[in-house]
């Protein structure tokens, strides 16, 4: 490691514990496309994007411009009290991108924790149920009622179970035979059976959870069962929405329109935003109940205007379509003969690497992940593993078929040769 990256984290004690996630010594002072610049200049392959934060890349015109633009001549830095042209734009423009029908409105926030935490607010409100459901695995947040109703949180014990929240199994079909779909679905039916569930959250993959894609059909059966009863459906697209499964929202390959869908992440292209779109009957009361004074502001707005533009002009959502088959299939022939691999999975750039003791018993090898998300920095990409044992490759949307067939060369370099990375090495990055 060279000295200025070595002084970059010693200084970063100063940061606090409770906001870091960390699997490696990175330290990063700069990037560009689909590539991170360590201090002391080694460049590393980025295939996470920021946990999909960067879905453009780093360092992408059409933001650096939105941003350029916005600050010349910023009309204050809140929409509480005042309007302003940015963010009603980016608003009309998430409503002409998302499949709707009636008077619907648009919140802007901060980020995926926030848009989940007053989705959910706002369902209990406008519904005046008193509880709410969710998946087991599943990530809403970091704050408030969506990380209570956060399966990762509660199962690591971040937080304590709520008698608010009721959680259901999510479909898993690399592991689980084939009846066990039944079982799920009958899981889902009890829970929403007795009419007071306000609102049911779902990922159309579940990320932190394991990068788990459900089957065909799904979102569907979950989507019938929240009509027939009454419960709101709520579909979290912070982390795999806006173009990353190759269509620009994940829900649609089910076909489905939710009653309320929530974005992050990629929509501020690195810069904090968030968003709701759902109906003026649940959004709009009761007044002033979710407040963030900078929430809307003219830079992020601007930013996510761009985002949207971007991903339409540059056609990402199709390229990320393209991108991910190439990626997969090279991942499935690369690895074929390494028997810690148990399965190569996901929709578009959402893909997962499921990491086992042996394809025999499918026993999730989660210290074999730690190592080889370690080999693979020190190889020369970032990649992060999520529901213990998973590596998540979630590249920027812009990344190229050279960088594609990079990124196959250092997978499987790293899961090969992760056995040189020893636990004193990794101990310090816990990870999950």
């Amino acid at each position: 490691m060279q000295a200025s990256a070595a002084n970059l984290l010693a200084r970063d004690r100063v940061i606090a514990g409770v906001e870091k996630l960390r699997f490696f010594p990175l330290a990063v002072e700069r990037g560009h496309g689909s590539w991170l610049v360590e201090a002391g200049g080694r460049e590393l392959l980025d295939l996470s994007a920021s946990w999909t934060a960067c879905g453009l890349g780093h360092g992408h015109p059409a933001v650096a411009a939105a941003l350029a633009r916005a600050s010349a001549a910023a009309p204050g830095a809140s929409i509480l009290s005042a309007v302003h042209p940015e963010a009603v734009a980016l608003a009309e423009e998430l409503l002409e991108v998302l499949p709707g029908a009636g008077e619907r409105r648009v919140y802007l926030g901060h980020a995926g924790s926030d848009a989940n935490d007053v989705a959910i607010r706002c369902a209990l409100h406008a519904t005046g149920r008193p509880r709410v459901a969710a998946f087991e695995g599943s990530y809403h947040g970091g704050l408030g009622i969506a990380m209570r109703a956060s399966g990762v949180h509660v199962a690591t014990g971040n937080v304590g179970v709520s008698q608010e929240i009721a959680f259901t199994p999510y479909p898993e079909p690399y592991r689980d035979p084939e009846g066990r779909y039944a079982e799920v679905l009958a899981s889902l039916g009890q829970v929403l059976v007795d009419r007071d569930v306000a609102c049911l959250l779902v990922e159309p993959i579940m990320s932190d959870g394991g990068l788990v894609v459900p089957p065909d059909g799904f979102l569907r059966e979950v989507a019938d069962r929240c009509r027939e009863t009454g419960t709101l459906l709520i579909c979290d697209e912070v982390k795999v929405g806006l173009g990353r499964t190759g269509l620009l929202h994940a829900f649609q390959h089910d076909r489905i329109s939710p009653d309320l869908v929530t974005f992050g992440k990629s929509l501020g292209a690195g810069v904090p935003l968030s968003a709701i779109v759902g109906p003026a009957t649940v959004l709009d009361a009761p007044s002033a109940g979710a407040l963030l004074t900078t929430a809307g502001n003219p830079w992020s707005a601007a930013v996510g205007r761009a985002v949207l533009r971007t991903i339409s002009d540059e056609g990402l959502a199709e390229r990320a379509a393209a991108a991910g088959a190439r990626l997969r299939s090279g991942l499935q022939q690369a690895i074929a003969g390494l028997d810690a691999v148990g399965d190569v999975r996901g929709r578009g750039l959402a893909i997962g690497i499921d990491l086992v003791e042996d394809r025999q018993s499918k026993a999730r090898a989660g210290r074999l992940a730690a190592r080889a998300a370690y080999r693979a920095w020190q190889l020369g990409c970032v990649v992060h593993y999520v529901g213990g044992n998973v590596l998540e490759v979630t590249p920027p949307l812009v990344i190229t078929d050279a960088e594609v067939d990079r990124a196959v060369e250092l997978l499987t370099g790293a899961i090969a040769t992760a056995g040189r990375v020893n636990e004193e090495e990794v101990a310090p990055y816990a990870g999950w």
